[in-house]
């Protein structure tokens, strides 16, 4: 055997480390977490994600995505290692995740460029879930926040979900009225699924955790950071069927959820409180599917409009889907 062979046979020898009796379904969840772990080509987790989406398999995208060599890459068998560790670990601490891959990913966020490949949560966690984010400012007036619970009272009495960020202000104020109000409130947190933000919430997120849905893209022992937060914004965007924002600041960190659901094609609900204190609410005005309301009633009206569109157009896809093929 000459050097070139035996070079190749050992390479081809080294056993990918797995998982005790590992399904294919584990096997991948391995493989979105390996991927994440290198982030092969630089790739952003966003594009590792739709390149999953595009693939159909982790897997596929993990081999592919590797440089072909004849000698075994130790730094690629170490992450790939790690990865079943972690996996194993999630599984052995009751932690519960669905990948992008699976059937009971919420449907709605899949189809955002943001999707996360690996979406931790406690709770009710749901394929079809109709809702929308009631978002605004940490340091609310009460103004701001009698107007969220308006705004998440409205939603519930229709049957949607409230969905928001755990975070002081308009956030916990919506969550409190849906709750109270015996709605479903979905927290989209910007932390790993163990941690509480801000500590003051921590009842409140088990709380929501019990009788709604916490849902986080990150890992479960993440701390909060400068960036997770918009990446958080990012995913509660794609998650509801629109946005309204209750009141924010001209730098407010809501600004990135709006100009995340027009890239998303979601409607945008502001107050006039949010237009006239705000030069991003302004320029926002005119933009298709972007609303102002001034009061309780065009609220409830334009949450109609979104609500009964967004179900006839999944009515008539359904219908389609059935019809015959000629």
């Amino acid at each position: 055997m000459c050097e070139l062979e035996r070079y190749a046979a050992v390479a081809s020898s080294v056993a990918r480390p797995t998982l005790a009796s590992m399904s294919v379904q584990r096997e991948e969840e391995v493989a979105l977490v390996a991927l994440q772990r290198e982030r092969p080509q630089s790739m952003t987790w966003a594009q590792l994600s739709a390149e999953v989406l595009l693939e159909g398999s982790a897997i596929k995208v993990w081999e592919n995505l590797r440089e072909p060599s004849l000698l075994p890459d130790a730094g690629s068998e170490s992450t790939w290692s790690q990865a079943v560790d972690e996996v194993a670990q999630w599984r052995s601490s009751d932690l519960q995740f669905v990948s992008i891959l699976d059937d009971g990913y919420p449907e709605q966020l899949r189809s955002v460029r943001e999707a996360p490949a690996i979406l931790f949560y406690r709770g009710d966690l749901r394929q079809v879930d109709p809702g929308m984010s009631v978002v605004g400012s940490r340091k609310a007036s009460q103004r701001g926040i009698e107007i969220a619970g308006v705004a998440a009272g409205l939603l519930v009495d229709r049957g949607l979900s409230v969905i928001a960020g755990l975070a002081e202000g308009i956030d916990t104020a919506a969550h409190l009225a849906a709750l109270e109000r015996g709605g479903r409130t979905v927290a989209v947190i910007g932390t790993g699924i163990t941690k509480y933000y801000p500590e003051k919430n921590q009842a409140l997120q088990n709380r929501i955790s019990r009788e709604g849905l916490v849902v986080s893209q990150f890992r479960p022992d993440a701390s909060p950071t400068k960036q997770s937060f918009p990446m958080r914004n990012a995913v509660m965007s794609g998650y509801g069927m629109g946005t309204i924002i209750v009141e924010a600041g001209e730098r407010s960190g809501t600004r990135i959820q709006a100009r995340n659901a027009v890239e998303h094609g979601r409607p945008v609900i502001l107050t006039d409180t949010v237009v006239e204190q705000t030069s991003w609410g302004r320029a926002l005005v005119g933009r298709p599917d972007v609303h102002v309301v001034s009061g309780a009633d065009e609220l409830g009206e334009v949450i109609d409009r979104i609500r009964d569109r967004k179900f006839e157009i999944e009515n008539t896809i359904q219908r389609l889907l059935r019809m015959p093929v000629a």
